[in-house]
């Protein structure tokens, strides 16, 4: 992976609040985000501790420059996603270089606002969304509850499973979730009714935006794929476990799915991400290997991301008695079976042509352990085992009021600690 300068866990920021060891958006993180600050308009902006940072401020102000720098003086990221990996590199180090505690020039004060005082907004105008199903270990849990004695479709060892989400209904961290309605057949014996979701259930995972397309008709060898990519963020792909129940065959998600999906708003470069790269996650005795096309030196040596998710539950009884919220599960991506850049070069295998700002996620991020299930359709198997609460409640699948909370960061020895921030998405 490329390691630089902006990867030394022992530089500072003279933004002091970026310095402190719990710190999610260190000097070595800079992640991007279109924020809207108390006054004006939205904007491109990269996260500095408790900061955001203006960036076409600064671009105007001669301190920053170059087609990277431009293309962050819209509204949405796509258009520096566009440009490659090369352009985001040098943005980085100009922007890496401007907010360390040794730069002689701190006129980049002046564009800094505070977080709190600012509205975040979607990054990206995302022109289509892909839902992967990449962990083994989700899938053959949720396979148990279906065919207990094969759980696994025979396809899964062989290509990464996903279905084309809904674009429309990507909101941005803190949007309200309506309950949906659909049909629900709760009793086998009787027809189908139409109602609100009664197994209103989350699903923690981790996405990736597509930078430089491919034309129709090409691919994306798998090579290539991961310098395609350009950040990670946290999603929570929100379903209904009795809608999809009923509408899954013979073609799979559709209503169940398609009423909301939060992201995060904060995009953690790839570039970011480098110290904390790991190996392809060890198939077991006797699974088939990637076949060609997904196959590589590089994805196999550091296709992995060693990113912690957490998902916590607040309900509305708990925030009326001042509880904290409780966590539910804490995973891993590198447990996952497929890596974002095989999901990449299969999406494009056909011919299908990407875009700039593309969704790609990864699938509900279980892993072996019960505590790393990160949904509520594996947490109480289907319902059967609900969950405890504090103050006497239990959980089955979401109520009314509940807010989720994803959390997400990065950390190993010798590295600064960096974080995705915060999913957060309440139910009503």
């Amino acid at each position: 992976m490329n390691m630089d300068r902006t990867h030394d866990p022992t530089r500072r920021s003279w933004v002091e609040a970026a310095n402190a060891t719990e710190a999610g958006f260190p000097l070595q993180n800079l992640p991007f985000g279109v924020f809207r600050p108390p006054e004006g308009d939205a904007r491109a902006g990269v996260a500095i501790g408790d900061r955001i940072l203006d960036v076409a401020g600064c671009l105007r102000d001669g301190l920053l420059t170059g087609e990277a720098a431009e293309a962050c003086t819209g509204r949405t990221l796509n258009p520096l996603m566009a440009l490659g990996s090369e352009h985001w590199r040098v943005l980085r180090g100009q922007l890496s270089a401007l907010l360390s505690e040794d730069a002689g020039d701190r006129r980049a004060a002046g564009h800094l606002f505070p977080a709190d005082a600012c509205a975040m907004l979607l990054p990206v105008e995302i022109g289509d969304y892909t839902d992967f199903y990449a962990s083994i270990h989700h899938a053959t849990n949720v396979g148990r509850m279906l065919r207990p004695d094969n759980p696994l479709l025979p396809n899964y060892k062989y290509i990464p499973v996903g279905y084309h989400g809904r674009a429309s209904s990507v909101v941005v961290s803190g949007t309200p979730v309506r309950r949906p309605r659909g049909q629900r057949r709760p009793d086998a014996a009787a027809p189908p009714e139409f109602g609100p979701c009664r197994m209103l259930d989350y699903e923690c995972e981790a996405g990736c935006f597509v930078g430089p397309g491919n034309e129709p008709g090409t691919d994306i060898p798998i090579g290539e794929a991961g310098e395609r990519i350009f950040g990670v963020c946290l999603v929570n792909d929100w379903s209904a476990r009795d809608i999809q129940a009923w509408e899954y065959q013979p073609l799979g998600p559709f209503l169940s799915k398609s009423f909301s999906t939060s992201v995060s708003p904060w995009i953690v470069t790839m570039d970011a991400l480098a110290p904390f790269r790991c190996p392809l996650s060890p198939r077991a005795a006797g699974d088939p290997e990637p076949l060609p096309y997904l196959d590589s030196p590089e994805d196999r040596l550091s296709g992995g991301i060693d990113l912690i998710v957490e998902v916590w539950l607040s309900s509305a009884r708990m925030r009326e008695q001042d509880r904290a919220p409780v966590r539910l599960s804490r995973g891993s991506l590198r447990d996952m079976y497929w890596t974002f850049a095989q999901m990449l070069a299969h999406h494009a295998s056909n011919g299908c042509n990407l875009r700039p700002g593309d969704l790609l996620a990864s699938g509900t991020i279980s892993g072996a352990e019960p505590s790393s299930r990160g949904c509520l359709l594996e947490l109480t198997a289907r319902g059967a085992e609900p969950i405890a609460l504090p103050g006497g409640e239990t959980r089955a699948f979401l109520e009314d009021g509940d807010e989720v909370i994803l959390r997400g960061w990065c950390e190993r020895e010798g590295h600064r600690r960096i974080g995705l921030g915060e999913c957060r998405g309440v139910t009503g």
